[in-house]
């Protein structure tokens, strides 16, 4: 795996750029500035970005802007996106209708090396993950919105938050201490209480993800 690195702060950079090299992950460049990774992506054409939703020259958007313009020239690119807040908007945002290959984490994630490792694999398989706290918030009680996930049980919502952190069935197992039959019955309510057509299970699992933000937006 190849990936571009983009974040202003160079002792995380350097760190992150130190954790993905002993991990046998190549980096093919690391920038502090949306224009840079721009022009990093297209000279790398690496698999991977990881992006800081803020960077310079205002430290508000600029990294989130850069990462959905670099989808946009390049669907097939992964992206995953680092906060240091939960900040549901952008999350909506990066995703959009491209479900594939996306990924919004707050960056105290980095501290949980395997964790971290293992989204980042998922993202770029081309799969989605969402930082529990951002599911956490989404699946909160919203005012002024139809509560699509309302007659999902207790332990389908710890479902959900587990799949939106890109884990597969045996590790949601694993987490919740239950069988794998049980997480897939888990799953099928889910998709059948959120009205998600028979399809390819991943997808439906991204759409079951996203329905909540959807309608949050």
């Amino acid at each position: 795996m190849r990936v571009v690195v983009a974040e202003d702060l160079a002792l995380l950079r350097e760190g992150l750029v130190a954790l993905l090299r002993e991990n046998g992950i190549e980096v093919a460049a690391q920038v502090d500035d949306g224009p840079s990774l721009l022009s990093a992506l297209a000279s790398h054409q690496p698999d991977m970005a990881i992006v800081d939703v803020r960077l310079p020259p205002t430290f508000t958007d600029e990294g989130l802007r850069a990462a959905i313009e670099a989808r946009r020239r390049q669907p097939t690119l992964g992206v995953l996106v680092l906060s240091q807040y939960v900040e549901t908007t952008y999350a909506s945002e990066l995703i959009g209708d491209n479900t594939a290959g996306v990924g919004y984490l707050l960056k105290e994630r980095i501290g949980d090396v395997r964790a971290f490792l293992d989204a980042l694999k998922t993202v770029a398989d081309g799969g989605t993950v969402l930082d529990r706290e951002v599911i956490t918030q989404l699946l909160g009680p919203h005012k002024g919105s139809k509560d699509a996930l309302t007659d999902l049980t207790v332990r389908e919502r710890e479902v959900l938050k587990l799949i939106a952190e890109g884990r597969s069935n045996a590790a949601i197992a694993e987490s919740l201490v239950v069988t794998a039959g049980a997480v897939e019955k888990h799953i099928t309510n889910i998709f059948a209480k959120l009205d998600l057509p028979a399809g390819e299970d991943d997808h439906r699992r991204v759409l079951a993800v996203l329905a909540y933000l959807r309608i949050a937006r």
